[in-house]
């Protein structure tokens, strides 16, 4: 007991302590994280004015999108070269992996996952081959996607079984679960691994080819989240769901060194959220957190720890939280009611958000040792 109440007490002077020199903590996360979030976002967007949402920032990004694809792919044989490259399984390079596929193992090549790199095909019978995907099917933009052009972008194009490619057809995408099928209503869900893939693939065809590439083509469902009804509400909610691949990553890269340009959305899923608002998807610059860390003044502490953070504000009494780690990915979330457990984090600085329903937050900096 003498023990407990002598821990407690301490607590409460660290607390007292802490509401004296607040305004001074305060001034320094803000200056930080102002600091730490715009050293996370890549020098590609240095253009971009982060601080404004909606159609203002989707004007931003489409003209950056469109200004730096300098370099038109030709469909063969510069798709083909370039999908070697960008779909290579990260795990084995000598391997493709496949769109909608998920399993090597049962026996069936239109389910397969991956496949060998030079195991592709164009002729009229490719069974047991992988050929070049559009996810904008060609006939589903307005005009029709050329083999030139729009229809080589390939952040549009991805590796896939063939037969499988022939199932997806130009079936729009819609809602479904497990793994890539056709639905009852004869539309193509994409499989969990893919969906939110898809979705980025999309949203990115949407910016950069703007009216003839409508996500209403693509998808179904309805547009209730997005201000001027043009984002389908299935995308975002794959957007979130599904978090950025290593294989996302990788042909990003890539394909800003062969088309100049990068897919916004993949860099950073939260730039869906504030342009057509929706399920707050991975905020992996936490751009989120440097407009309204003020507004929810917070004590946090000890912000060097071997297992639980606590926290403290007088006018709230349960948060919900994020963690990320310092090069912005999330790896948890919940919610709380004045502590977190890191003890089974590995020892790293980590950055914690904390909000209330209302929108409120306060975002900090904590070294796990």
């Amino acid at each position: 007991m003498l023990c407990f109440t002598t821990l407690a007490t301490e607590a409460t002077i660290f607390v007292h302590m802490i509401k004296l020199i607040h305004p001074f903590i305060l001034c320094f996360s803000l200056v930080f994280w102002s600091i730490s979030v715009f050293t996370q976002v890549p020098e590609y967007y240095q253009t971009i004015d982060f601080s404004v949402d909606g159609h203002e920032l989707m004007e931003q990004l489409s003209e950056l999108v469109t200004h730096t694809h300098e370099t038109e792919l030709s469909y063969n044989p510069g798709v083909w070269d370039a999908i070697k490259l960008t779909d290579l399984d990260p795990e084995n390079s000598e391997r493709v992996l496949l769109v909608y596929g998920y399993d090597d193992g049962d026996g069936d090549h239109i389910t397969d996952r991956s496949r060998g790199v030079d195991e592709n095909c164009s002729t009229s019978d490719c069974t047991g081959y992988w050929n070049r995907e559009h996810v904008v099917a060609r006939s589903q933009a307005v005009p029709s996607l050329p083999l030139s052009g729009a229809g080589t972008d390939v952040h549009n194009l991805r590796a896939c079984d063939a037969v499988m490619n022939e199932i997806r057809g130009n079936r729009r995408f819609a809602e479904g679960e497990g793994h890539a099928r056709v639905t009852t209503e004869g539309d193509f869900y994409p499989g969990d691994e893919w969906a939110g893939d898809v979705a980025r693939m999309l949203m990115y065809m949407y910016i950069r080819y703007e009216d003839r590439c409508l996500p209403e083509y693509v998808a179904v469902g309805t547009s209730f989240y997005d201000d001027e009804e043009k984002m389908i509400d299935l995308l975002l909610e794959w957007n979130a769901l599904d978090p950025v691949s290593e294989i996302e990553l990788q042909r990003n890269d890539i394909l800003e060194d062969l088309q100049g340009n990068r897919n916004p959305f993949i860099d950073n899923p939260y730039l869906a959220t504030m342009i057509w608002n929706g399920p707050e998807a991975e905020d992996r610059w936490m751009i989120s957190s440097v407009d309204d860390t003020e507004s929810l003044p917070l004590q946090i502490f000890p912000t060097l720890t071997r297992d639980r953070v606590y926290f403290y504000n007088a006018e709230n009494t349960r948060w919900n939280y994020s963690i990320y780690t310092p090069l912005g990915q999330m790896i948890k979330s919940g919610s709380t009611d004045g502590s977190i457990d890191l003890s089974n984090k590995s020892n790293s600085w980590y950055l914690i958000r904390l909000f209330t329903n209302e929108g409120k937050s306060s975002v900090h900096r904590v070294l796990k040792q």
